[in-house]
Parts: C-alpha cells; sequence; structure tokens
C-alpha cells in the first residue's frame, strides 16, 4: 500500500506509549518512515508547576519508552529547548514533511501548538495535531446555545450521551531515519538540576500502567462506588499519573470499566463502573474549563468571590506542607504526599478545606505545591479541585459548607487505620486522640509522643471564615 509521505516525525509529549496512540498510529499508517523525537524542556532548578517526583517519574516513563521504541525498530531521540525551535531542527535534519501530534487539553501546550502550526506554514510542512489526551474534547461537548458548561451535572449527561471514540490497535513497527541523528541520552533529574526527594515512586513505563490497570479492574474498580472514599488500602484505581504521562489511553481505561459493567449483572459493580466514568468526565470538566476560563489560573473562576483577604502566611502554610498540623488525618495525607507524590482523592479535599477554610490561607499558595508534589499533578484538575475547596469555582462547595476534619475521619478512617499508618507518632495513640479534637481546657495536651498540639480550634475558625465571606459578599452589594 502506497504511503502518502517518505518520512514524517512524530512528537511525543503526554503520550509516552504504543498502544491506542492516535498521532502515532496515523503517523506510522500515513508514512514509509517515522522519527520519533520527545523535547527536553529546558529550565533549571525548580519550577513553578513541577517538582522532582514527577521529573523522576517522567524519566522512567520515558526510558521504558526508549526502549519499547527499539523494541519495534524505531529510534526515539531526545532534543532539550524551546519546542518549536528544535522541532524546525529536526525536520531540516530529517527532510520531514509532516509532525503528527497529539494535543494537549492545556493553555501553555496550545500556545506552543499555535507556535508550530505558523511555522509549519512558513517551511510548508503539514502539522497535524490528533484528540489523544481526552474522550472529548472542550468544544464537543456544550450547552444548547453552544457556550461551555459551568456546571458539571448538564455537562456530565451530555458528555454521556457523544459516542466514545475506539480504541486503536498498538504500532507493531517503525522504521529507523536513515540519516544519523544526534541525540541527547535520555534526561533524568540532573536534567533539571534537581534531587532526589526521596519519593517512593511507582514502577514508570506503558508495560507497568497495563499491570496497574489490569489489577483495577479486577480487585478496584468493581467495589468503586462503596470503597472510593477510604483512604486506606486498595480502594482507588491510582490510574491518574498514568493517564498524566499517557502511558495509559483514556480511550483503553473508558472501554474496559464499560465492559466490566457490561459482563456482570451485579447493580453494585454497574453503579460502581458509572461512577468511574464519572470521575473521567470530571477531569474533562475541569479541563475544559480551563481552556474556555483562563483566568482561573490567576484569579477565582467566580468573579465576585475576588479579592477575598487570603493569609499568605508562610509558618503557617510550613507547618501544612510538614504535615504537623495537629490534625491527624490532616498531617497523614501531607506526608503521604511527601512520601509517594500521590494522595488519596478524599484527603486531598479534606486537607485542600484545611488550608483554605481553617487556615484561611489562599487557595493558590496549597495549588501550586500539590501542583509541584503530585506525580500526577494536572494543571485543570488540581486548579479545578482547590477553588472547589475554597469555594471560589465552577459549580463549588458552597463558601458555608466547611469539613470538619474530626468528623471527615470519624466517616472515612474510623478505625485511625491511615492515620496510623503515615503518622508513626500516632501508632500507639488511644483511638480517641484521632477522631476528637482535645478538650478545650486542654488544647496544648499533645495526643501522642513528640506530635503536636492542633494548631486551631477547627470550630472558632470556621465561624472567622464564614465572617470573611460574609463580610465580602456585603461588600460586593450581594
Amino acid at each position: 500500500m502506497s504511503k502518502q509521505y517518505t518520512r514524517v516525525i512524530h512528537w511525543f509529549r503526554r503520550d509516552l506509549r504504543l498502544t491506542d496512540n492516535s498521532a502515532l498510529h496515523a503517523a506510522a499508517q500515513a508514512a514509509a518512515g517515522v522519527v520519533t523525537v520527545y523535547v527536553v524542556s529546558d529550565w533549571k532548578g525548580s519550577h513553578a508547576w513541577t517538582g522532582a517526583p514527577r521529573q523522576a517519574f517522567l524519566s522512567g516513563c520515558l526510558a521504558a519508552l526508549e526502549k519499547n521504541v527499539a523494541a519495534i525498530g524505531g529510534r526515539l531521540i531526545f532534543r532539550q529547548g524551546e519546542a518549536v525551535a528544535e522541532l524546525e531542527r529536526l525536520i531540516a535534519e530529517t527532510g520531514a514533511e509532516a509532525i503528527f501530534y497529539n494535543r494537549d487539553p492545556d493553555i501553555y501546550g496550545r500556545q506552543v501548538e499555535q507556535a508550530l502550526a505558523r511555522r509549519g506554514r512558513e517551511l510548508g510542512v503539514a502539522i497535524l495535531g490528533f484528540k489523544d489526551v481526552v474522550l472529548h474534547q472542550s468544544d464537543e461537548v456544550l450547552t444548547g446555545t453552544g457556550k461551555p458548561y459551568r456546571v458539571f451535572t448538564p455537562y456530565r449527561k451530555n458528555w454521556d450521551l457523544l459516542p466514545k471514540p475506539e480504541v486503536l490497535p498498538a504500532v507493531k513497527q517503525l522504521t529507523p531515519p536513515a540519516a544519523a541523528l544526534a541525540s541527547l541520552p535520555c534526561p533524568d533529574l540532573s536534567t533539571w538540576g534537581l534531587l532526589d526527594a526521596g519519593t517512593v515512586l511507582p514502577e514508570p513505563g506503558e508495560r507497568a500502567a497495563r499491570v496497574r490497570l489490569k489489577e483495577a479492574l479486577a480487585r478496584v474498580i468493581p467495589y468503586y462506588s462503596a470503597r472510593r472514599n477510604i483512604p486506606m488500602g486498595a480502594t482507588t484505581s491510582r490510574l491518574s499519573p498514568d493517564l498524566r504521562m499517557g502511558t495509559l489511553s483514556v480511550r483503553e481505561l473508558y472501554h474496559r470499566v464499560a465492559n466490566v459493567a457490561a459482563e456482570t449483572e451485579d447493580a453494585g459493580v454497574r453503579k460502581s463502573c458509572q461512577t468511574y466514568h464519572s470521575e473521567l468526565a470530571w477531569r474533562e470538566f475541569y479541563m475544559q474549563l480551563l481552556q474556555h476560563f483562563p483566568v482561573v489560573l490567576d484569579q477565582e473562576f467566580e468573579a465576585s468571590w475576588r479579592g477575598l483577604p487570603w493569609s499568605h502566611d508562610q509558618a503557617l502554610f510550613q507547618r501544612w506542607k510538614d504535615g504537623l498540623t495537629g490534625f491527624p488525618i490532616v498531617d497523614a495525607g501531607m506526608r503521604e504526599l511527601r512520601a509517594t507524590g500521590q494522595m488519596h482523592n478524599r484527603v486531598r479535599m479534606i486537607t485542600a478545606m484545611f488550608l483554605t477554610k481553617d487556615l484561611r490561607l489562599d487557595w493558590r499558595l496549597g495549588e501550586q505545591y500539590f501542583m509541584q508534589a503530585l506525580i500526577d499533578g494536572e494543571i485543570a484538575s488540581n486548579n479545578g479541585g482547590w477553588q472547589w475547596s475554597a469555594g471560589t469555582g465552577a459549580d463549588a462547595a458552597p463558601y458555608f459548607r466547611i469539613q470538619n476534619p474530626w468528623t471527615q475521619t470519624k466517616s472515612y478512617d474510623p478505625k485511625g487505620e491511615y492515620i496510623r499508618h503515615w503518622v508513626p507518632e500516632l501508632k500507639h495513640a488511644p483511638l480517641e486522640h484521632l477522631l476528637e479534637p482535645p478538650e478545650e481546657g486542654s488544647l496544648f495536651r499533645s495526643p501522642g509522643g513528640g506530635y503536636p498540639a492542633p494548631m486551631v480550634v477547627h470550630r472558632r475558625e470556621r465561624d472567622r471564615t464564614l465572617d470573611m465571606f460574609k463580610k465580602h459578599r456585603e461588600l460586593q452589594g450581594r
């Protein structure tokens, strides 16, 4: 079968796999030769939106991808610098007639894509972008008047009705570039001037992602609806790092979960699959919000809440980051994050609401810290989650709905198993010290050896937070 192109470039981004990869599959079908490349970012030392744990996981995924590409006859080229300039150099070196890539849902990635498209027109090179990171792009799920949704439930109903793209076969063969192309080594933490944070990471790469998918389908997703809010144990799929790096396709995940539902008569399993699909819809809801309302990265989504007098007290912020607040469920979550680069979603809400509603610290501080610490850090979902907890976002929790960390513990860690696992100082503390605040008269009594007393009294801070929001609303004339 004749090919449309002699040689093209596939630009890997957040699609670090050979299976069900939209752009790579299209490139292999369209061209006799495919040059694969990953352009490494060139920042050094620190970055507002990532940190050592995620870059270490990324490096591992890229090392695995390099081996996988070689196993089917190709070669993964590494370049470093500004993406458009590096791709232009590679066009000149290879004589490539087109660049294939999968679209990035983030606004920064889209800006690069627009610049690449302009340069491609100037060079006479086809620039071909594909839908891959999401099931539905931001212009596919709109209201009847063609506007973006601001509330999740109607978005989800529309999202559900749309046909889902099918899974594509894995690319089985690539032809190595004829010319001897220069390539940098696969990046590691030293590439960005970062030090190992000691985070215990999951095994990186496509093969490991597929093992996790198999385990989740068998052991987690059938019980997801009933167990997903329990932070201890295998209660969530933990596939978000794989979706973030693209070592797993969201299409395959959606359809594999749908197959579990189709193959059972158990109503509980079907409900769990539906609930899991809802989480995939939330991911895309937040992505479309970011694309349609990019202001949310800097300001509150709800304009009426802009200008709230958030605190920026660095001492309070540091205690929260260190997991030394004296609220066991909060500290357990923060320590899990530091140790693993991950945190259970229920505990993400608890820790975020504690920062914003008990300490009244600016949600942007927590948002940035999470992005730097999480290996699954997704700008849109992270922003949406933080604004939800702060009460300032789209379809957010009302400002007066303030979670009590103690009652959250009773509901989701009633035996203290999660707390005792991540806060060893409390391993032998009486259970009531994990579930109830100290009595008013003994506020500074440590509930466990070497563990601090609560840094604030929740009920008092709740009242102060409500007062802050009410006064701001009055100033806005609401």
